[in-house]
């Protein structure tokens, strides 16, 4: 698009595509040291907050939220997990996270995330803009990097900065600016997906249920005193209309059924979908004075609950890196980003596999398929490594534990 349409040019230090949790804390790290930064995300403010994601917190996430300055609502309004429970064999475990490894995680939902950092950036003066069209990013291999958008009123805008960084999700316009014949992109399909749905049921247990049987998988999870989020296996061509509330919930009970009498609580449902999943990385992470975080460069499939963590933890060490490329050390100090984000990528990824594989029926499984997968969950709760081992992955290695 030529100049002559651009009404307004700012100068800015770093342009964030993406109003996410990822680029919005980017932006709140940002700011604090006094750097000043311009989000801009296709989606509006309400679309974001009411499209219903994952919600669990690491530790440290959690800690991060507060200690930051973001908001401590997650202390007054999230509930503390201190483990989880594993059904398999009609038979509960519960696997405590304090005892093991030190460390707990949160049940708050990436929405409530998203309202706290999107209202820490109104309260902080921080240049948002939500609902914009046309996006283009340009010159990424200068060190002029451009931004140019449509606002909702008409206005071509144009934001001139020295970094860019792409937090646009798993659909990334970003991402694709690395040339391909100078990216790799790896990653697998999984031959199952979840089908999700929002319950109108007081809570069934008080923590998360990871339930293995015969008949498939299925996620116990919990958002309110009023509102549950329950997940089971299913084909990824499943098609949600094709559900009834009767039948959902025979699927959900004959997955949880056990010798202790479990039951769920049921209720209206409220909400429901199919969540396709795969595992995704692209690399490089960093193209020119362009940096990838988030989806944008990696997913993750859900059952480890490492997406939004890993997003956060993607913009914690940016954020650093880019104070420091702001500073003496320039642009070479984008080098070491790459490095230490895919360290945390690669170990999540393979947790989450391995959670995936653990716990969910291959299709056209074997008798001895499922007997192996009973006899993988017997040594992870039957043995203080194992229990350890899951303990440390699911809570996100924690500061807290390692030192």
């Amino acid at each position: 698009m030529p100049d002559a349409v651009v009404d307004t040019v700012a100068p800015v230090p770093v342009a964030v595509i993406g109003a996410g949790p990822a680029g919005l804390m980017l932006a709140h790290l940002l700011g604090r040291a006094g750097v000043e930064t311009a989000v801009v995300d296709t989606r509006t403010r309400h679309e974001i907050e009411t499209t219903q994601r994952a919600g669990i917190l690491e530790a440290d996430a959690a800690r991060d939220l507060v200690d930051t300055g973001v908001s401590d609502r997650v202390l007054r309004e999230g509930h503390e997990h201190e483990g989880v429970e594993l059904r398999f064999g009609g038979r509960p475990h519960r696997l405590d996270f304090k005892e093991l490894v030190g460390a707990s995680v949160w049940l708050y939902p990436q929405t409530d995330v998203f309202t706290d950092l999107a209202d820490a950036r109104d309260r902080d003066g921080g240049t948002v803009h939500f609902g914009v069209r046309d996006t283009e990013v340009l010159d990424v291999t200068t060190g002029a990097p451009r931004v140019r958008y449509t606002t909702p009123d008409g206005t071509r805008h144009e934001i001139r900065a020295r970094y860019v960084v792409g937090a646009d999700g798993s659909r990334s316009m970003c991402r694709d600016l690395v040339p391909a014949d100078r990216r790799v992109r790896v990653g697998k399909e999984y031959p199952y997906a979840w089908f999700g749905i929002m319950a109108e049921a007081p809570a069934s247990a008080p923590e998360l249920v990871y339930a293995h049987s015969e008949h498939g998988f299925a996620l116990i999870s919990q958002r309110t005193e009023t509102v549950q989020r329950m997940y089971f296996q299913c084909s990824p061509d499943e098609s949600a209309d094709a559900w009834p509330d009767e039948r959902i919930w025979e699927t959900l009970q004959a997955r949880v059924a056990g010798e202790d009498g479990f039951r769920l609580h049921e209720g209206p449902v409220l909400e429901k979908t199919v969540l396709r999943f795969r595992s995704f990385v692209q690399e490089p992470m960093r193209w020119g004075s362009m940096a990838l975080a988030g989806d944008a460069a990696h997913t993750v499939p859900p059952t480890g609950a490492r997406g939004l963590n890993l997003a956060l933890h993607d913009v914690k060490v940016l954020a650093g890196v880019l104070l420091r490329a702001l500073g003496p050390a320039g642009e070479t100090a984008l080098d070491d980003y790459q490095p230490r984000a895919l360290q945390r990528i690669w170990r999540a990824q393979n947790f989450s596999h391995w959670m995936t594989q653990l716990l969910h029926t291959p299709p056209g499984g074997s008798p001895f398929d499922l007997r192996r997968q009973l006899g993988e969950l017997d040594n992870v709760v039957g043995t203080r490594a194992g229990r350890s081992y899951l303990a440390e992955q699911y809570t996100g290695w924690p500061v807290a534990s390692r030192g």
